[in-house]
């Protein structure tokens, strides 16, 4: 029974042994908060700009949020598993769906963005562009499929290598988590060359060249599908779908909370557009109507009908999951849970049409982008070039670049795609402030000691 495989207690490293207070599972969620590269979160955008004089929200708390809309996620889904498949469980798959499954779930909600640079999405534009802008000097320096892993630089993949890579000097199998919360963060289990538009599981791309091996014993190890050995393709492993409702929930729904605390939003259309959805999945909002009569803060009545569009929300990934557990199973639904219910739904299609028009290309926002944008392709211009160069031929600038790269990430017996990529660790790695930081330095508009 396939059930019986989708998990396993392995992690990457040396495997140490289990304390019995905790299991495996568990130990993950608890590794990955007290993580460096976790902490970083709280100081990376999601959005809005930070910081500012009205809070909003960053990595960090976006990340905790999706945590625990997947945690609920996986308790009722690992309670349908049981229930319904119990006799084809082993005594091990038992214990895991009754009392685990929501543990990995949530580890991985958890940690699904530790791999996005700072800046949003821009940050992950501005790196990949900045080898295409120089691909006539860089790409001869590099075997087909590296390049396509750095002219497509990916978050996603930039996360199974900030959680698995073993940096200079540091422990081997990186955070150490099991193969179970790995898996369940692969969303585009591919090799960027086998990128494809329009195929759920092939937008984008999961892993670099450099961790394809470590990827290749997790999908063993968990019993993902295999789709193509050249390029390598494997199918999405069912806890995937559970991760990828959660952080589309959450996105959905609290970006447009953040947009009315900054007054980008009225409070008029916020509240018109949550109630709506609400209403749509429950036709008595009698008490939601009586409870809003109490509330007279725009701010509390916006968070109670974002608590009660997200339940909503959580019910209806769950019902949908449910009823295509068959192909979640074989690795074939082909759309995620989200996407089915709003293909049914016009509420959250409107939601999402209106925050495209109103918040996504709202000013503060495309500012953050551009600056951003810049920040981080100035920053590669500054290390990547020096980092290529052969040691005899480092001028004295180049060996000035290279002495504000920390040691860890200087892989100087390496291969160019392993000394680009440590390079990328560092850039990708900082925090918003951090990295404006260290560019007003280097392009000498602030000059001064800090430490």
């Amino acid at each position: 029974m396939i059930l019986n495989t989708l998990f396993t207690n392995q992690r990457t490293g040396k495997n140490p042994a289990t304390s019995a207070s905790r299991t495996d599972f568990q130990r993950d969620f608890d590794r990955i908060i007290f993580s460096a590269a976790f902490r970083r979160l709280q100081n990376k955008t999601q959005v809005f700009p930070l910081p500012g004089s009205v809070f909003v929200h960053n990595r960090l708390t976006h990340s905790l949020e999706v945590s625990s809309v997947g945690r609920s996620l996986g308790s009722v889904i690992g309670e349908f598993i049981f229930k319904n498949f119990e006799n084809e469980l082993d005594e091990n798959a038992q214990n895991f769906y009754q009392h685990n499954l929501h543990n990995v779930i949530a580890a991985a909600c958890l940690c699904h963005d530790v791999g996005n640079p700072a800046f949003g999405h821009s940050g992950e534009d501005a790196i990949a562009s900045y080898f295409e802008k120089n691909e006539n000097d860089l790409k001869p320096k590099f075997s087909e499929k590296e390049w396509a892993d750095l002219v497509n630089f990916e978050g996603n993949a930039n996360a199974i290598r900030v959680l698995t890579h073993q940096q200079k000097g540091k422990d081997e199998g990186g955070t150490q988590l099991t193969y179970s919360t790995l898996a369940s963060i692969a969303k585009y289990p591919c090799e960027a060359v086998a990128k494809k538009k329009g195929v759920i599981h092939r937008k984008k791309f999961g892993f670099f060249q450099n961790e394809k091996e470590t990827f290749l014993d997790i999908a063993k190890s968990v019993n993902m599908i295999p789709e193509s050995t050249e390029p390598t393709i494997f199918k999405r492993h069912p806890f995937v779908w559970l991760v990828e409702a959660a952080d589309d929930i959450c996105y959905n729904i609290i970006d447009m909370e953040d947009a009315h605390r900054l007054g980008i939003v009225s409070t008029s259309d916020c509240e018109n557009l949550f109630f709506e959805l609400i209403k749509s999945e429950n036709q008595n909002t009698k008490r939601v109507e009586e409870k809003l009569a109490i509330l007279t803060n725009s701010n509390e009545r916006i968070s109670y009908l974002r608590a009660k569009v997200i339940n909503a929300l959580i019910n209806k990934s769950i019902e949908i999951y449910q009823q295509n557990f068959n192909l979640i199973l074989e690795g074939n639904l082909d759309r995620a849970l989200l996407d089915i219910y709003k293909s049914e739904n016009k509420s959250l299609q409107e939601i999402e049409s209106f925050s495209i028009e109103k918040i996504y290309g709202h000013k503060a926002v495309v500012e953050i982008e551009n600056a951003g944008y810049n920040v981080m392709n100035e920053l590669l211009d500054h290390f990547i070039p020096p980092i290529l160069k052969e040691k005899s031929t480092h001028k004295s600038y180049d060996k000035m670049a290279l002495k504000l790269l920390p040691n860890q990430f200087l892989y100087e017996d390496g291969t160019d795609y392993q000394k680009v990529l440590g390079v990328i660790d560092f850039v990708s790695g900082m925090t918003d402030n951090f990295a404006t930081d260290l560019y007003r330095k280097i392009k000498g508009i602030d000059i001064g000691m800090t430490m």
